[in-house]
């Protein structure tokens, strides 16, 4: 028979622990170990056994006196049981099914009423309606209040009938009689669900359950500056729940659609100017598309390719605070191809120009040059 570990060291606490920090710690353990959560691990429910009899053992104080003057095996002479003489089952129902903590070890002993179900949607906006803040309406197939009873499952006319087993409270109490004595809990009525209240004559339309299957059209408001990816969550706007509980969330996911002329990087815009060589080289005045529609905008002799020019506060609006982010004119200048004879020697003068940095001479072949091209 393989030796017992410390039951201190089991629950991973020190020997002085109070019984508050006893029963965290296995909570804590319990938890973590449990079979079904570690159903990969063979000796899953022999650890959950350890942890469960080290429990009732420190936190009984009779049981942990004896403990900790005997150990063991003054546990033994007590009449103590080893743990592993027992059912997994058993201990289950001991200290979660309607046990001591008077809920079940994921807190879901006490059920009730059951919330609705949180539904999700997705929704393409574009670019321009990320900037300014839309409203879209989506339509879902989803679970809704039956009207004509109103959410209660009965027949119009009729009420429900208070729940005879539990007194219209929804909570009842019971005794377990287990190898290890009596332990009361309290939970969720069986007769009526948790609800307080039964259904005597049930709705035609809904079968008494208080809800049907139906279409529902939500109208969503998208606020500016959302992006690709993100989320809104419409509190109460899923799924109906059951009487007395609350609905469900609603989950809408974002997708910005690309621009043609706009690309997007964070909160600033970006778009790619197309210049030729001889409006970089001699300035121009050109047409760039804006959140706001095309506006002029100058560019200066000289510019070179890849140059970034900044229009401050002309990109998104920041989705959480105030201003704007900048929109950026990447500067691309386009070399021409498939030349004729005459540009390919008006090229040649201003190659020769350049090189003898004649200016004057220079801005006349570029003249000329701009006409032989356009």
């Amino acid at each position: 028979m393989a030796t017992k570990r410390d039951y201190y060291e089991v629950l991973g606490i020190e020997r002085g622990a109070t019984e508050k920090e006893i029963k965290k710690a296995f909570r804590a353990m319990a938890r973590e170990i449990h079979p079904d959560v570690n159903a990969d691990d063979p000796e899953a429910e022999s650890k959950f056994k350890e942890v469960a009899e080290a429990y009732e053992v420190l936190l009984n104080p009779d049981t942990r006196a004896t403990y900790d003057q005997y150990g063991h095996d003054g546990l033994k002479r007590g009449g103590f049981q080893d743990f592993s003489q027992f059912s997994f089952e058993d201990i289950i129902r001991t200290f979660f099914g309607n046990g001591i903590f008077g809920e079940d070890l994921f807190g879901m002993g006490r059920r009730g009423p059951a919330r609705g179900a949180d539904l999700a949607t997705a929704v393409e906006i574009s670019l321009s309606e990320a900037a300014a803040g839309v409203k879209r309406e989506v339509e879902l197939d989803t679970v809704v209040e039956c009207e004509p009873c109103g959410g209660s499952g009965s027949a119009p006319g009729t009420e429900r009938k208070t729940c005879a087993n539990c007194g219209g409270a929804g909570q009842v109490r019971t005794v377990s009689r287990t190898p290890f004595g009596q332990f009361m809990s309290t939970g969720a009525c069986r007769a009526c669900g948790g609800q307080g209240s039964i259904v005597e004559t049930p709705c035609e339309d809904c079968n008494g359950q208080g809800r049907v299957r139906a279409q529902k059209t939500i109208e969503v408001e998208i606020p500016a500056g959302i992006a690709t990816g993100q989320s809104l969550r419409l509190t109460g706007r899923g799924g109906a729940g059951d009487q007395g509980a609350p609905s469900g969330d609603l989950f809408v996911e974002i997708t910005v659609a690309e621009d043609e002329q706009l690309a997007r990087d964070g909160d600033d815009l970006i778009h790619h100017l197309a210049l030729t060589m001889f409006d970089a080289a001699l300035g121009a005045r050109v047409t760039i598309p804006t959140l706001e529609g095309d506006e002029e905008l100058e560019i200066k002799p000289g510019v070179q390719p890849g140059e970034v020019v900044s229009l401050k506060a002309r990109g998104m609006p920041l989705l959480r605070g105030r201003g704007r982010g900048d929109l950026r004119i990447i500067i691309d200048v386009l070399v021409p191809r498939n030349l004729t004879d005459e540009q390919r020697q008006l090229l040649s003068e201003l190659s020769e120009s350049v090189a003898e940095k004649q200016y004057g001479r220079q801005q006349g072949i570029f003249k000329k040059l701009r006409a032989a091209f356009h």
